[in-house]
């Protein structure tokens, strides 16, 4: 059930996956190792009631480059698996960054239908004006979790095998917040703000997740021989959490320049990855490339309330 949590759910496109499955020799096989390529279901999330005559209504935010051409296709597989959901499109892009009522629109439909689906919306350097509209998006909708499931694919070469990694973000503060300013000429103050009850939401998140999902192990990647208060917190956080409330699931902290180092030398060894969010950006692309590129890795961003999927890369040109 592709979202199935946010009351999107698409029993018939998965029933003829099934099924073609089973008219092949590896039944049992294929029914075992297809159900890794689906979108992940957190079953502690209430169903949303389905409306409009049963169907449901899913903002779509078309992006930049390609992302306009992706979501086309979205729609026509879902309109050939008879999937209910009918699509609110809403021509969100960077060259429409400085139209705030585009923006509000935006938030508007997702939180008046629950789930939305978007396409690459560029990010610039050269412009300390430009917005950010994926930011803004994580911070309005208060979506505190990024989700990347990074998956070896039979059919696709790589160097490693067998990779199987969840990689979860905290995706609301940290150097992110974008909370910086030039003091004087020549002089940049960049502020890394964290909190005790954001990194006890995202830990339990995590550790939920690994409960809920099978996973034995959830590992915290930080910089806490360095930033001794900021990631100091992260991990003493992440450590308590794991020893008071879930001791069924094992817990490992790990430096983010080891983490680096580990994930291209033996990535086998992670299940669940805990970190901050400027880390879980970097390791995020280091977990796409290790399973094929970024093109082949979708991620989620979660909140409470609503849930924004999308591709994992926003620059055009990795994809």
């Amino acid at each position: 059930c592709s979202m199935r949590c946010f009351g999107v759910c698409i029993p018939r496109a998965r029933l003829r996956i099934d099924s073609r499955c089973a008219t092949t020799s590896h039944t049992t096989k294929c029914a075992i190792e297809m159900h890794k390529f689906r979108s992940h279901v957190l079953p502690h999330r209430k169903d949303r009631l389905a409306r409009y005559g049963g169907r449901q209504r899913v903002t779509m935010l078309t992006g930049d480059g390609i992302g306009p051409e992706m979501l086309a296709h979205v729609k026509n597989i879902f309109s050939f698996a008879n999937v209910p959901v009918d699509f609110e499109e809403i021509p969100l892009s960077s060259n429409l960054a400085s139209d705030d009522a585009i923006m509000d629109t935006a938030i508007m439909a997702i939180k008046r239908n629950g789930v939305a689906i978007k396409g690459n919306i560029e990010t610039r350097f050269d412009d300390p004006q430009f917005k950010l509209r994926n930011v803004e998006l994580r911070k309005r909708l208060d979506l505190y979790a990024n989700v990347l499931h990074c998956i070896s694919i039979p059919t696709i070469p790589t160097r490693h095998k067998g990779i199987d990694i969840v990689i979860v973000r905290e995706n609301t503060e940290g150097e992110y917040s974008g909370l910086e300013h030039e003091a004087r000429k020549g002089v940049v103050e960049s502020l890394k703000i964290v909190t005790r009850n954001n990194i006890e939401r995202i830990a339990r998140f995590a550790f939920e997740y690994a409960l809920s999902h099978g996973r034995k192990k959830v590992t915290a990647v930080h910089k806490a021989n360095i930033q001794k208060l900021a990631d100091g917190l992260f991990l003493y956080v992440c450590r308590e959490v794991a020893e008071s409330e879930y001791p069924q699931i094992k817990f490992e902290s790990m430096i983010v320049d080891n983490a680096s180092m580990q994930m291209v030398s033996r990535p086998q060894q992670f299940d669940v990855m805990l970190m901050p969010n400027l880390y879980g950006n970097i390791i995020s692309s280091v977990g796409c490339g290790i399973v094929g590129g970024a093109g082949l890795v979708s991620g989620v961003n979660i909140g409470d309330k609503y849930a924004v999927f999308e591709t994992v890369r926003r620059n055009r040109a990795t994809l």
